[in-house]
């Protein structure tokens, strides 16, 4: 230790470390209204559950909390699988789950490609070693069903993947039709939930889906760091029947399952406070229901829709197929000209409000306005249209 400090530090040095410290995290974290693609805002009530006191991974309270969170989640995806849990990381890595257990090196997939999320899918199942098949359709379109049909037929593959809600376009995608040909020829079905659970009515069960994940920090109105996922029966036998062990140890089914089964075997430490938080934020949707949420944001995208309209705004998807959380609206060319960037800087500095710009071929001529869980409300549409009016008249 000798050199490592030559002398002691004065009390006077760490008051000060404490008052810049103070000063940074004054100066920084400003409220937003964040109206983009994630997060959402977070009721107070789950930020409070946030602070009460730790506890151990493997505390009886603890485990009677993990349990009331898989009680609830089962509800929400509309499903009965034992095996549904809030894995400890983000959406991706429910994604990376799905796909890595139900993969193995060789085995064909065939993944709908409706924007950016269909496009990481073909990539972790490509680093898991399988044969994807590409089914894509234009930006703001849903999936042909036929031509899924088809890819289906053609490779017989061990799973089939796609999006129910495309965050990167706002598409809704009609699920039954493409797990039906799916199951039909054998294959797992994964379902990326991400953006469309606690904001949409889900019923995986009767939709025939083996596997699915989503992500907290959008409709279910709570921080990041959480997957919810589930797995059927069939997708747990598939796991059991493997010849390879599965590439990610974290991620992995059959070790994953001795913690949140009966068993309670340790795995890893799981977040303890964002269960917390998790647990409440099901509680309001519980308290609230489904019917009444849906209804909640489908009005607030329709005055939304309704009130961007005069400014030259225009939805991206047709009403069929729009999701009422996540809106893709088509810029007016004087926003474009102006430069949309700059005036989403404007949006966050001037009002502290939010907005997602496009991806990819959209990067530029469209805007991703969510209105999610706690922000589904009518207040928050106003205070976006409002200061759009200010700036642009």
């Amino acid at each position: 230790m000798d050199g490592y400090r030559t002398k002691p530090r004065s009390s006077e040095h760490f008051d000060g470390l404490r008052g810049y410290h103070r000063g940074i995290m004054a100066a920084a974290l400003k409220p937003r209204l964040l109206l983009g693609p994630g997060p959402s805002n977070v009721h107070p009530r789950v930020l409070e559950a946030m602070a009460q006191p730790l506890v151990g991974h493997l505390d009886p309270q603890f485990l009677e909390l993990l349990d009331e969170v898989q009680a609830l989640l089962r509800p929400l995806f509309g499903t009965e699988n034992p095996m549904t849990l809030p894995l400890s990381a983000t959406g991706s890595a429910g994604m990376e789950a799905c796909l890595v257990n139900l993969l193995e090196p060789g085995d064909a997939v065939v993944v709908g490609v409706a924007g950016v999320f269909g496009n990481r899918m073909c990539d972790v199942a490509q680093r898991a070693g399988a044969r994807v098949t590409r089914v894509e359709t234009e930006p703001g379109t849903p999936l042909d069903a036929s031509a899924m049909g088809d890819a289906i037929d053609r490779t017989q593959p061990r799973v089939v993947a796609f999006v129910h809600a495309e965050t990167s376009t706002g598409v809704c995608q009609p699920v039954e039709e493409i797990a039906e040909r799916a199951r039909r020829a054998g294959a797992l079905v994964v379902l990326d939930c991400v953006t469309s659970l606690g904001g949409l009515p889900l019923n995986l069960d009767a939709w025939g889906i083996d596997a699915a994940y989503s992500g907290t920090q959008k409709c279910l109105s709570c921080p990041p760091g959480l997957s919810p996922a589930t797995f059927s029966p069939r997708a747990l036998a598939r796991v059991a029947e493997r010849e390879t062990p599965v590439q990610s140890w974290y991620l992995d089914l059959a070790l994953l399952g001795n913690y949140f089964g009966g068993n309670r075997v340790y795995h890893h430490t799981a977040p303890i406070s964002a269960i917390y938080a998790l647990a409440e934020g099901l509680r309001r949707i519980h308290d609230e229901g489904m019917e009444l949420r849906e209804q909640r944001h489908r009005q607030a995208a329709d005055a939304l829709i309704e009130g961007l309209a005069p400014m030259g705004f225009r939805p991206l998807v047709e009403n069929d197929h729009r999701l009422p959380m996540l809106t893709t609206l088509r810029l007016p060319e004087a926003i474009i000209e102006r430069g949309e960037a700059s005036l989403r800087t404007t949006l966050l500095e001037r009002y502290s409000i939010e907005v997602g710009g496009g991806l990819g071929d959209l990067a530029g001529q469209i805007w991703r306005i969510g209105l999610m869980g706690e922000n589904a409300r009518l207040i928050h549409v106003e205070a976006l249209i409002n200061a759009l009016r200010h700036e642009l008249q």
